[in-house]
């Protein structure tokens, strides 16, 4: 961290107390409060950490106000449109984009990388048959650190990159599995001949009784729904697997933790919140009164997939996720599928109306992914699954960056505490 070039001054009953301020090559400025309790004997109190910085990091950047997003430097819409997934991966790891000899060696050992040990399988099968997948994917891949010890060491560099090699090759043939267990069908090998997204899909949607052909257009979609979730800052789940690493647990108790974070509706849930809402819709006719709804301040309902807590502008992934959105619907069409028609015509609806324009309620990158995985014939109970495996190397990411840090300390928030003061025990039969 670089020196600080200015300061702030807090003053407490009289006490001023110098704090550092530390300037960022982007975003806020930041004071550093590490030495304020041991100064001072206070605590800052900040609930939801939504004005706190937890660490200091170069991998992603967010300007809400401005609709920015940038991996490593690089503009969300610049790699969506001209990268791939696993390019983005690399760059997410390594901090630049590779060259076509570090590419092709980093696309190769993730590619030969992606079966699961075959004992695995019996795991899967211990699941109830109605169980969802986001609880398959929690717990198997908590169970990945019982089947590869040579990768759990966190202070060996050779077994950390081995652990995120086979995680991001892995997570693909998890969700897929996770998927047919979920629907009753044959589990589908991964192939090495396919790239990333194709093999996801051909594990989903085969089956051993016909050939399966993936379409270019849909893998394309595919690809760009992992590039555009790939990583987000020091999110709900990110948070979580960086708090998780600070004790020293294993990449894999780690990422497992993160998928469980995830699981929750206000985090991983929006695109599966967002295709129920237009399931509640249900026809197009019945748009208008819900846009009326959705302005009624004395109204509880509001439209899911608009809006987002961290961009104030517009969300600069829902962008390029329309653009593939368009050609899914175009190839796949929306007339046998009344979600799908509501969806066209809500966005059209609400982009045309003055009121969401003025509060900058614009469609993000949820209600986009939501429509094009519904298209694709994916259930609402795979969304998150699939944003799961997308966010595994940004969670890696950010995981190998917070061990390399000399200042890593085990996590440990303070509180507010309001309760009981310390008072004496009564016995039972004086109660």
């Amino acid at each position: 961290m670089a020196d600080a070039q200015k300061t702030a001054t807090l003053t407490i009953d009289g006490q001023d107390y110098e704090l550092p301020i530390y300037s960022p090559t982007a975003g806020p400025d930041v004071i550093d409060i590490r030495k304020l309790y041991g100064q001072a004997g206070v605590f800052t109190y900040d609930p939801g950490f939504t004005s706190t910085a937890s660490t200091d990091s170069t991998i992603t950047f967010i300007d809400g106000g401005k609709g920015e997003l940038l991996h490593r430097g690089y503009p969300i819409d610049q790699l969506a449109g001209k990268s791939h997934y696993l390019e983005v991966c690399y760059l997410l790891l390594n901090g630049e984009l590779p060259t076509s000899e570090q590419l092709e060696d980093f696309e190769s050992r993730v590619t030969n990388h992606t079966m699961l040990h075959e004992q695995m399988m019996n795991f899967f099968r211990g699941f109830r048959r109605d169980a969802h997948p986001m609880a398959i994917m929690v717990g198997v891949v908590g169970a990945m650190s019982a089947f590869y010890h040579d990768s759990t060491d966190i202070s060996d560099p050779w077994q950390r990159e081995v652990a995120s090699i086979r995680l991001i090759a892995k997570m693909p043939t998890i969700a897929a599995m996770a998927y047919k267990y979920h629907i009753g069908q044959p589990f589908v090998y991964p192939r090495n001949d396919l790239d990333y997204a194709s093999n996801f899909l051909r594990m989903c949607f085969s089956v051993p009784a016909e050939e399966y052909q993936v379409n270019p257009i849909l893998a394309r979609a595919m690809d760009r729904i992992f590039t555009l979730h790939a990583d987000h800052e020091q999110n709900a789940s990110t948070s979580t697997v960086r708090l998780a690493s600070s004790s020293g647990a294993n990449p894999f108790a780690c990422i497992a933790a993160g998928i469980a974070c995830l699981w929750g509706p206000a985090h991983g849930g929006a695109n599966q919140a967002c295709l129920e809402m237009l399931r509640e819709i249900g026809t197009v006719d019945r748009i208008p009164e819900f846009i009326a709804r959705a302005k009624d301040k004395e109204d509880p309902f509001r439209l899911m997939g608009f809006g987002h807590r961290v961009y104030k502008n517009f969300d600069p992934r829902a962008t390029v996720m329309k653009e593939s959105a368009d050609e899914v619907l175009e190839l796949l069409g929306v007339d046998n599928n009344p979600v799908l028609q509501v969806a066209k015509e809500l966005e059209k609806a609400a982009l045309a109306d003055p009121y969401f324009a003025e509060k900058k309620l614009f469609p993000n990158v949820d209600f986009y992914s939501g429509i094009i995985l519904e298209a694709m014939g994916f259930p609402t109970s795979m969304f998150t699954p699939i944003f799961a495996m997308s966010r595994t190397v940004g969670w890696i990411s950010q995981w190998k960056e917070q061990l390399s840090d000399p200042q890593l300390k085990i996590g440990r928030p303070r509180q507010l505490y309001q309760g009981e003061t310390a008072r004496e025990y009564v016995d039972i039969e004086n109660r």
